[in-house]
């Protein structure tokens, strides 16, 4: 079953995102769900309870009349990071939470559920409280995310190789085609939520920006094209690199993108170990590999604003698979459903924006340092959470999640 969009009856799309989350760990198996493979990650069992915890903490405690959380621990142990609301159990040691053992998680889960369905029914017309709903299950489908690609790094730990979802995947007929280049709208233009529909806070105010000439690449670098920089020595060459890029690949030894083989042909997805096709979408590259790759190339990566101007009047596609696939689509393909894709841009304010009153302001705004801005969506983000003003960030080493390179270049 495919998630439905946030957009539709809360009562409904919160038993169907909440189910989404239970199929996610479907296969997992008990002790899968506990371990913690490195500190940005955390455990599918931790998600679980996260998640269950922002219904609880944001709506049931402060809007449901008489409600009590099963264990006051776990305001503790399943707060993130939210520093108004409490303390918090450190990121780094979530691997060491045996306890509260999984079957509770469930259970705890399975409360927070019911307490929500009676409050949905009760207060079906109330606004404010569907704003609040639509929040968390756009932070649910987040961590369904999270959980996916944190899963396939833990798996990627194993010896053993193992499959998420052992299925066998059919290598499209996708023939290689030569990039070509979109000119995008310039001069002045209007990006960020205009406030129709759901966004987060980081996506507005919508604001006026000026941009020079430019061009955008029509799809994503491919896995033979990051072999060619490989093979011409780009991660030998120190003057492709930023300063911070170059300390980065010296103090990792990094030498090929996260999960790919020494042999350049094979790389660990979440089906298992299979072969690099040459034509899909590199992924799981940082920020740094994608600014000396483009600058290897000669080009530059786009900035948030030239991205979001093009893929405006782009389709949003939903991929619904477990590894990248090539796009065969006219225009600005693979905008989505294959690889976020890293700009130029750091992750900071608009000009206006305000972060919300109370804890929930927390969500966004102060995460606006040292990161950078990724857009679009990846191969495994759920249905109906992507759209042309999204701002995912992390930071410039990070390579673990679904990320990819889109050229750019000026025009004057």
């Amino acid at each position: 079953m495919e998630p439905r969009t946030i957009s539709a009856a809360p009562a409904t799309a919160y038993v169907e995102v909440r189910d989404h989350t239970l199929e996610c760990v479907a296969s997992l198996s008990e002790e899968d769900m506990v371990v913690q493979s490195m500190p940005e990650a955390s455990p599918a069992k931790w998600h679980l309870a996260h998640t269950t915890w922002f219904f609880e903490t944001f709506i049931l405690e402060p809007l449901a009349r008489g409600y009590r959380s099963p264990d006051r621990s776990y305001a503790f142990l399943f707060n993130s990071y939210y520093q108004t609301v409490g303390p918090q159990y450190p990121r780094n040691r979530r691997g060491l939470l045996t306890r509260p053992p999984l079957a509770q998680v469930h259970r705890y889960r399975q409360h927070v559920d019911a307490a929500m369905e009676q409050m949905l029914a009760r207060c079906a017309s109330d606004g404010a409280l569907a704003a609040r709903v639509e929040l968390g299950l756009a932070h649910e489908q987040q961590h369904q995310e999270l959980l996916l690609t944190d899963v396939k790094h833990l798996f990627s730990c194993n010896p053993l190789a193992p499959a998420f979802r052992p299925v066998s995947i059919q290598s499209l007929p996708v023939r290689a085609r030569a990039l070509e280049w979109i000119e995008g709208p310039h001069g002045i233009v209007e990006i960020g939520s205009d406030g129709a529909g759901f966004s987060f806070d980081n996506e507005g105010p919508r604001h006026k920006v000026h941009l020079a000439p430019y061009a955008l690449a029509d799809r994503l670098v491919t896995n033979a094209e990051v072999r060619e920089f490989i093979d011409a020595g780009g991660y030998r060459r120190g003057d492709l690199w930023l300063s911070d890029g170059w300390a980065q690949v010296q103090r990792e030894d990094w030498q090929r993108p996260l999960y790919w083989h020494e042999d350049l042909a094979h790389t660990f997805t979440l089906t298992g170990t299979r072969t690099l096709e040459d034509h899909a979408p590199a992924t799981h590259l940082s920020f740094y590999e994608a600014d000396a790759y483009a600058r290897w190339a000669k080009c530059r990566l786009p900035t948030e604003a030239e991205w979001e101007a093009v893929a405006r009047t782009t389709l949003v596609r939903h991929a619904g698979e477990l590894h990248p696939r090539a796009q065969e689509h006219e225009g600005f393909r693979e905008a989505y459903g294959a690889c976020w894709q890293w700009t130029a841009s750091a992750y900071g304010p608009y000009p206006g924006f305000r972060a919300a009153a109370g804890s929930l302001g927390e969500y966004n705004g102060k995460f606006m340092a040292n990161q950078m801005v990724l857009r679009g969506s990846s191969c495994v983000t759920p249905r109906g959470h992507a759209r042309a003003t999204y701002r995912n960030f992390f930071y410039p080493h990070s390579r673990w999640q679904f990320t990819g390179v889109r050229l750019a270049k000026d025009l004057s």
